[in-house]
């Protein structure tokens, strides 16, 4: 049985012997309740600030997590409002978020999101130059899904970010840790992009969850699945990953 991807793409077993296959939902579960059993289930309630985690996930490319947030909370305390932001010299912003790193690269890419988003005029009665995403739960998860993509630099990552932990919509994020672990358990294409990966990934999630299969593949990921030297030996999922002879 293949699965259904969110653009509703059949995803179909090769029938060639050795072939990667979508996964069966019972083995998807399966890893789940075991990632669950080392992990926990993520308590994470949506904190429905979508601007701030869309300039959030900006500042998190190629850089770690703490300076990501050293980053994230020198620009809110420089410059408090969204608006501030967007309006503020370039240099300014760039300043706020050197610890971030390629802080020329990002202070324009923030910037030029927010004015797109000031430009949008989808929600009514929005007092004129007020930065709001507020609507994005009202629409269809297509819609808000195709409207983020429409904002400068925004992939398909960044916008599910956005859904899944401003508003606990339907989407999965596939970051390097997810894309890495996922594909070594088989239950993502292993080389495929991005695109499909998320396609895949969302369509292999059980409902409502996103957020707890998405985090602790991410956790696998730095915890114990490592790029270049995964702990196969120490691995919880070792009985059940395809990969783990390749490593031995």
């Amino acid at each position: 049985m293949g699965g259904v991807t969110a653009t509703g793409t059949k995803l179909t077993r090769p029938r060639s012997a050795g072939a990667w296959a979508a996964p069966a939902q019972a083995r998807v579960k399966r890893i789940r309740d075991r990632l669950r059993e080392v992990y926990g289930v993520p308590l994470m309630a949506p904190h429905e600030h979508p601007i701030a985690e869309l300039i959030l996930t900006v500042l998190s490319q190629s850089t770690n997590d703490r300076n990501r947030d050293v980053a994230f909370l020198r620009l809110r305390t420089a410059m408090p409002t969204w608006e501030q932001v967007r309006d503020a010299p370039l240099g300014q912003v760039e300043e706020a978020i050197r610890p971030g790193g390629i802080s020329k690269v990002k202070s324009a890419r923030i910037q030029a999101i927010l004015r797109a988003i000031s430009d949008d005029a989808r929600e009514p009665g929005r007092e004129p130059g007020r930065l709001s995403l507020d609507w994005l739960p009202r629409v269809e998860l297509a819609e808000a899904r195709e409207y983020l993509l429409t904002l400068p630099g925004v992939g398909r990552k960044t916008a599910a970010c956005v859904l899944l932990f401003a508003y606990g919509l339907r989407d999965v994020p596939v970051d390097t840790h997810v894309s890495r672990v996922g594909g070594r358990l088989g239950l993502l294409r292993g080389g495929a992009p991005f695109e499909e990966l998320h396609d895949a990934m969302l369509a292999l999630t059980p409902p409502r969850g996103e957020l707890e299969l998405h985090v602790n593949l991410l956790r696998h990921g730095r915890r114990t699945c490592h790029a270049r030297r995964p702990a196969c030996r120490e691995c919880a999922l070792a009985r059940m990953c395809p990969s783990r002879r390749l490593f031995d």
